[in-house]
């Protein structure tokens, strides 16, 4: 089916398309709109120096993607809707100058501005020491893991572009997570989107490379900020439990569904959210502008992302006004306590895990009215407990 490939980047063969386009004359496949192209670049000056940037233009949809930062996704556009949220950390930031140990563990956030980025491989969540201990009780390692895991800041070695003749538009990244005496980890994302479309869908492939067990989490962050989010937005979802991280989430548990204004010195609200499931084992988060024209939904695969986080962090907009939607394999909590309570992946040796998720974007009342009678739809079929405390097996807090 596929019409055409291109190599962009290849580490291992000297490959860089610098100024690379792939559009319909170069690629020959007879789509039904020629109004597409797919083009990298490197950026230059600041922090952002010696960033490669994919911009996938589908002819309605705008992706920025991030080789340089994992293959995450910058800032999309659907029409004239923009998918983003406005961090204090203005550019995409190369990572050698994120030094993730800073801050007590928490650097990571100094490079931290995509719609889209993922927290893993090997670990994700609060920073904080990991101690392993074997049946016995015994401590086998102990290391300390800073927030939100390596692969936001590694690089991809491998980017390819595929365009099919039914339309679709497939951007491909490959990452390793290595370290000696460490994991030996390998993402394989792929990007999709048909020519024309809103909608987009990522599946993730990690796959141990090592000659042992390797123990694998993921998290997708998925950033909203204005114009869908602002005061009154909504967050619907079908859900058998929501439980507040901790005491500060707990304050707003009777609010947890809707979002204030940018308030400054807000602290942020964590919720952690048991989906519900389709038939075909999918869960559906959306986020409702408070004019209710506009929305985004998350739907993601519970085979291998069993969890959603809500995360409220309506500070000042000057300080990074902002929601994240969160399906992930296990809770972003420090990995020690996520393996206590079995939620840690561990792959053998050549096994891997796919992870899949899609981000459908609604623009007018009628689209944003189906996305959300979905979730309403799926809940009328089952109850509901929310939680107005921590829970034990949830949170160490």
């Amino acid at each position: 089916m596929t019409a055409h490939t291109v190599t962009l980047i290849d580490v291992p063969k000297g490959v860089y398309e610098s100024n690379a386009v792939v559009d319909a004359q170069s690629s020959g496949a007879s789509l039904t709109n020629d109004e597409w192209n797919v083009r990298l670049t490197r950026m230059q000056g600041g922090p952002s120096d010696g960033v490669d940037l994919v911009c996938l233009d589908n002819g309605h949809l705008k992706l920025n993607i991030l080789p340089t930062r994992g293959m995450g996704i910058w800032k999309a556009e659907c029409g004239d809707l923009p998918l983003k949220w406005d961090s204090p950390v203005t550019n995409p930031v190369h990572p050698s100058l994120v030094d993730q140990s800073r801050r007590g563990g928490i650097g990571w956030l100094d490079g931290f501005n995509e719609l889209i980025c993922r927290c893993g491989l090997g670990w994700h969540g609060a920073p904080g020491t990991d101690i392993r201990r074997d049946e016995g009780g015994n401590v086998v390692s102990e290391q300390f893991l800073p927030l939100h895991g390596r692969i936001a800041n590694l690089p991809a070695h491998k980017v390819t572009v595929e365009i099919e003749n039914d339309g679709w538009i497939r951007v491909i990244g490959v990452v390793d997570e290595t370290s000696v005496f460490g994991e030996r980890l390998r993402l394989t994302s792929v990007l999709s989107t048909q020519v024309g479309s809103c909608d987009f869908e990522i599946q993730d492939t990690v796959t141990n490379l090592g000659g042992g067990p390797a123990e694998v989490e993921m998290l997708y962050h998925c950033n909203f900020g204005t114009p869908l989010l602002g005061g009154g937005a909504t967050f619907h979802t079908a859900a058998s439990g929501v439980t507040p991280r901790d005491a500060r989430a707990a304050e707003g548990i009777d609010d947890w569904e809707t979002f204030s204004a940018p308030t400054p010195g807000y602290a942020e609200q964590v919720y952690f959210v048991t989906p519900l499931r389709d038939d075909s084992r999918y869960a559906l988060a959306a986020l409702r502008s408070a004019d209710g024209q506009k929305a985004v939904g998350i739907r993601f695969d519970t085979s291998t992302l069993p969890w959603f986080t809500l995360w409220k962090n309506t500070q000042s907009a000057e300080d990074g006004y902002c929601c994240g939607l969160e399906p992930s394999s296990s809770l972003p909590n420090n990995r020690e306590f996520e393996r206590e309570q079995g939620r840690v992946v561990t792959l053998e040796p050549g096994q891997s895990i796919d992870f899949r998720f899609e981000v459908q974007v609604a623009t007018d009342s009628d689209q944003v009215d189906a996305l959300v009678g979905g979730t309403q739809a799926r809940q009328n079929k089952s109850e509901r407990t929310v939680e107005s405390q921590p829970a034990s097996d949830l949170s160490p807090s």
